[in-house]
């Protein structure tokens, strides 16, 4: 996918929080047609019976041809419009469908963006749950649905026709209704149970695909499928349950529905015998009370379906949710690169701990700072947070006075650099990804790739710029996807460069290109680098010590080198000296 086809789905990804009221707008009109469709067919299906009732009822006791004639006529004509109604509402059908791909699929992959920027559980879902939406709409459940709510008028055309005839009818619905509830209550358990372990196993997959060369090189390939084939046979075992008690219900229901047709049509012989309805009604309202059940009929054969739709509907709703921008506002100038921390805090979800508490900074434009600190101490976390990737649990940032998670990505992104501590580049060219996957203007790649120093390293790639990046490829090592993500980074002149172990997979030149970059850097851009080695400290104005998620140290970075020094002597001076109990014991 190269960056011309990105960038519509971005741009239509950039609109998910409209997507409630633009699904809703374009559902409307397919769905008013539908419901207006459904109420004509259920009332030509009175035409087939209406005919019967008069054959029964009036050719045969009159032996009128002409009158069989203008009856076969008319209800071929029902029928005929019936067909195309059908069509056309079965269309209609397939255009919901395709509505809801259209519509959610760009705000989903947004939602996709943000869910998984963020770590979010079930992101990982979204769009199977948008496949089982047009699935849904494909399948004959939702027309089903539409059509059962007329059982009840049929029931009352039948009680018309006689009482005794209405109350068959009204059992058999009551039977049909209550074995569409008892479907519910069987299944709606077990539907929930096996969503949450199929989940849960397509998400441990996809965990696992990503240490795919852990697994290979240390022969974990066994233990990894057995526990995957463990978490599989749960899910299938709660499947097939489901599918026993569907079968099992589905059966039923077709079971019921005959047999309730020959109740009917026994009712309406003993009527006729007794004198008391004709023939006619016999035949026109069993055939009816058929077609009254159908529906419902379809309804529980297809209700796991519609049950795993509408959770589907439901998590979708909850992701575009949590997902969704804020308010339109007023267009902000773009930023200087002042930039302001408050007592930021941040606890991952699902963790009774918090990973970061109350780390302030303060940056004015042009100015850097470099942070170090052990391993565990928060130090990515709060990278994270700076850029907004992650929400603060507490605090704020501000770029430029403004509130960075109020500021529109796609207005603040491209003031932004960004470069993570695995670097992961996309699909596409050299030139395509320090472009940002957009437009690839030349001289801003060139001027970008100069700046981050690796603009020969590009050139001794096999193709240069136009060298293809594959995420699975080895073409380009670790070092190389790590300054290629810096020229990412600097495209486009941005006011803020935030940095996460950027030296991490650097080789000597490499690291000696990067010292240079922040060099000439300094004073233009405001950069932040998170690091564990010293070289880079030198390169900045600023050093925040971070340790167990809190401030240890914050200032010039001369003056904070000196009280880290200060104390590392301290404490060298003031350490007991390890007892030597055989000299002790000479000496004595």
């Amino acid at each position: 996918m190269t960056g011309a086809d990105v960038g519509p789905i971005v741009d239509r990804a950039e609109r998910a929080p409209l997507v409630s009221t633009s699904l809703g707008r374009h559902l409307h009109g397919p769905l008013r047609w539908t419901v207006v469709l459904s109420v004509v067919m259920n009332l030509l299906v009175l035409a087939p019976s209406i005919f019967m009732l008069q054959v029964f009822d009036r050719v045969l006791v009159s032996r009128s041809m002409d009158t069989l004639l203008v009856l076969l006529a008319g209800t071929a004509i029902a029928l005929t419009l019936l067909f195309v109604l059908d069509y056309v509402r079965t269309r209609l059908q397939g255009l919901l469908g395709q509505v809801i791909g259209d519509t959610l699929m760009p705000a989903v992959a947004g939602g996709l963006i943000d869910g998984a920027s963020r770590r979010a559980a079930g992101a990982s879902t979204a769009l199977r749950d948008v496949a089982t939406l047009r699935r849904a709409f494909a399948a004959n459940g939702v027309l089903a649905v539409f059509d059962a709510p007329w059982l009840f008028v049929y029931v009352g055309v039948i009680a018309f026709a006689h009482p005794m005839l209405g109350v068959t009818a009204t059992i058999a619905a009551a039977l049909m209704l209550g074995l569409a509830l008892a479907t519910s209550l069987l299944t709606k358990s077990r539907l929930a149970q096996g969503q949450t372990d199929a989940a849960h196993a397509q998400q441990w997959l996809e965990d696992t695909m990503r240490n795919a060369e852990v697994a290979r090189a240390l022969g974990l390939a066994a233990p990894l499928l057995g526990r995957w084939a463990a978490m599989n046979e749960r899910v299938l075992a709660t499947q097939g349950a489901v599918v026993r008690r569907s079968a099992w219900t589905a059966a039923l229901a077709r079971t019921l529905r005959q047999s309730v047709q020959v109740a009917m049509l026994a009712v309406g012989a003993w009527l006729v015998i007794e004198q008391r309805a004709s023939p006619g009604v016999m035949i026109a309202t069993t055939v009816l009370l058929g077609r009254a059940l159908a529906p419902v009929e379809q309804v529980v054969a297809n209700w796991s379906l519609l049950v795993d739709a509408r959770a589907a509907w439901q998590r979708l709703q909850t992701l575009l949710a949590r997902s969704a921008a804020p308010t339109v506002r007023m267009a902000l100038p773009a930023p200087r690169g002042r930039l302001e921390a408050h007592e930021l805090s941040y606890q991952p979800p699902g963790s009774d701990r918090s990973t970061l508490a109350g780390v302030s900074l303060e940056l004015a434009p042009g100015e850097s700072m470099a942070i170090i600190g052990p391993s565990g101490s928060g130090k990515s976390t709060l990278a994270r947070l700076l850029v907004g990737v992650w929400p603060p649990g507490a605090g704020i940032v501000r770029l430029d006075g403004v509130d960075l998670a109020q500021w529109p990505r796609a207005e603040v992104g491209p003031s932004i650099g960004y470069v993570p501590q695995d670097v992961q580049l996309f699909a596409g060219t050299v030139a395509e990804n320090i472009a940002r996957l957009g437009t690839v203007d030349s001289e801003k790649v060139l001027e970008a790739a100069r700046r981050a120093g690796v603009h020969d390293m590009i050139l001794a790639l096999r193709d240069g710029y136009e060298t293809v990046v594959d995420t699975n490829s080895a073409l380009i090592s670790p070092g190389q996807r790590q300054r290629i993500a810096l020229a990412r980074a600097l495209y486009g002149n941005p006011r803020l460069l935030v940095l996460d172990e950027p030296n991490a997979s650097l080789d000597g030149d490499g690291e000696m290109a990067l010292g240079e970059a922040l060099k000439a850097l300094r004073g233009e851009i405001t950069v932040i680098a998170v690091t564990h080695r010293t070289h880079l400290v030198q390169h900045m104005d600023r050093l925040l010590v971070l340790e167990a998620g809190r401030t240890k140290l914050q200032g010039p970075v001369a003056e904070v080198l000196a009280t880290l020094s200060s104390a590392s002597k301290t404490v060298a001076h003031i350490a007991p000296v390890p007892r030597n109990d055989r000299s002790e014991g000479v000496a004595r």
